[in-house]
C-alpha cells in the first residue's frame, strides 16, 4: 500500500476543503463544466471515471473465474454477502438512519437522495482496494483474484436490477435508462477496454510490461479520483457549509454496514470451515464497496449536486480508515477462528 493510499482520507478531506472553496470563487466555472454532457452523461466526469476504473480492471485476469471452485467455501459466503445482503442491509439501515431517525436534521429535499446514494454505494463490490486489503491480511492471491473477477462478472448484468429494485421499494423513481447507460458506460465498456489491454500486453507471456503500465497508471487512477471529489465539493459547498453535520450523519450507515457484513462473512467462513487465508479477503470483499462506481452512477442518475453524490463521497471519505480497521480486526482474531472444529477439520483434510 502506497503512502498515498495510506492517507486517502487525508487527500479527499483536502479535496473537501478546495472544492467547497473554488464552488464558491468560482461557480460560473463548475455550472460551465455540469452542462458538457451529452445523454445525461457529464463528459468531464465520465473521462475521469475511466481514467479511474480501466486501471483496476487491467489488474484483473477474467480467466480466473475457473478456479472459483477451488475456494467454494469462500466463494458461496462472499456471494451470499454481497449480492443478497449487503444491498438490501444497506437499504434498511438507510431508511432507519436517513429516512427516520436523522431526518429532522437533513435538508428535507435531499432525503430520498441521500438513501438513494447509500443504495448505489452498497450494490457494487469492491474491485481495486480488494487487492490491497487481502495483502494486508496475508489473504490467498487466487481467491481474491477470482472473487473479484467473478463479481465484476455478475455486476455487468446485476448491478441495475439491484439498484432499480431498491429505489422502487424506497419509491424513488428509477431512470432506467440512465441506469442502463451507466452500467454500458461505466462497467461493461471499461471492462472490454481492460481486457483488451491486459490480453495485449500478456501476449508474450510475461507480464513485465502489464506491472510497468500499472505502475504508471496508479497514480492517475488517483488523481482522477480526487479531481472528481473537487468538482463534486465545489457543487455541494453551500450543502455542507450549511449543514456540516450531513457528512458525519450519512457516516453511520456506512460504518453500520462495513462491520455488519464483514463480521457476517468472517463467521460464516469460520462456521463452513475456510481457511483464514480466505475468510480474511472474503469478509472485506464483503464489506467495501466499488465507490468509483457509486460516484459516477449517482452523478449520472441523479446530477452533482444530488444528495445522492454526496452519499457515495462520504464513502470514499471513511473506506481507508474503516478497512483498515477491519484488517486488523482479521488479523488480531486468527487464532480465534482457527480454534473452530470445523476449520482445524477441514485444515487436516486437505494436508492429508
Amino acid at each position: 500500500m502506497s503512502t498515498f493510499e495510506r492517507y486517502l482520507t487525508v487527500w479527499v478531506l483536502l479535496c473537501i476543503i478546495v472544492g467547497v472553496a473554488l464552488g464558491h470563487g468560482a461557480p460560473d466555472v463548475f455550472q460551465a463544466i455540469a452542462s458538457i454532457e451529452i445523454a445525461k452523461v457529464n463528459i468531464p466526469v465520465a473521462v475521469l471515471i475511466w481514467l479511474m476504473i480501466i486501471p483496476m480492471l487491467i489488474r484483473i485476469d477474467f480467466r480466473s473465474v475457473t478456479k472459483v471452485g477451488t475456494f467454494w467455501r469462500g466463494i458461496g459466503v462472499t456471494l451470499l454477502v454481497n449480492w443478497a445482503v449487503k444491498p438490501f442491509s444497506m437499504a434498511i439501515l438507510a431508511w432507519f438512519f436517513i429516512g427516520w431517525l436523522f431526518r429532522p436534521y437533513l435538508p428535507a429535499d435531499q432525503v430520498d437522495s441521500y438513501i438513494a446514494g447509500l443504495i448505489i454505494l452498497a450494490a457494487a463490490p469492491c474491485t481495486a482496494m480488494v487487492f490491497v486489503w487481502s495483502n494486508l491480511t496475508r489473504g490467498e492471491p487466487l481467491f481474491t483474484l477470482s472473487q473479484v473477477a467473478l463479481n465484476d462478472a455478475i455486476m455487468i448484468v446485476a448491478f441495475a436490477p439491484v439498484v432499480g429494485l431498491l429505489l422502487g421499494l424506497s419509491a424513488i423513481s428509477v431512470p432506467w435508462d440512465t441506469l442502463a447507460i451507466s452500467v454500458v458506460l461505466y462497467i461493461a465498456i471499461p471492462v472490454v477496454i481492460a481486457q483488451l489491454v491486459r490480453n495485449r500486453l500478456t501476449a508474450d507471456g510475461s507480464s513485465s510490461r502489464l506491472s510497468g503500465l500499472l505502475e504508471t497508471l496508479q497514480p492517475v487512477s488517483l488523481v482522477s479520483l480526487l479531481a472528481t471529489l473537487v468538482l463534486l465539493f465545489g457543487f455541494q459547498g453551500e450543502q455542507i457549509i450549511a449543514q456540516p453535520a450531513v457528512i458525519g450523519l450519512l457516516a453511520v450507515p456506512i460504518l453500520i454496514q462495513v462491520y455488519l457484513n464483514s463480521g457476517l462473512a468472517y463467521v460464516l467462513n469460520r462456521l463452513s470451515g475456510e481457511q483464514h487465508c480466505v475468510a480474511g479477503p472474503s469478509a472485506l470483499i464483503g464489506a467495501s464497496n466499488f465507490f468509483e462506481l457509486a460516484v459516477a452512477a449517482a452523478i449520472s442518475l441523479f446530477g452533482f449536486q444530488s444528495g445522492a453524490a454526496l452519499a457515495t463521497v462520504v464513502g470514499v471519505l471513511i473506506e481507508v480508515p474503516v478497512m483498515l480497521s477491519v484488517v486488523w480486526i482479521v488479523n488480531r482474531s486468527k487464532g480465534w477462528y482457527e480454534a473452530s472444529p470445523a476449520v482445524s477439520r477441514n485444515i487436516s483434510t486437505e494436508s492429508a
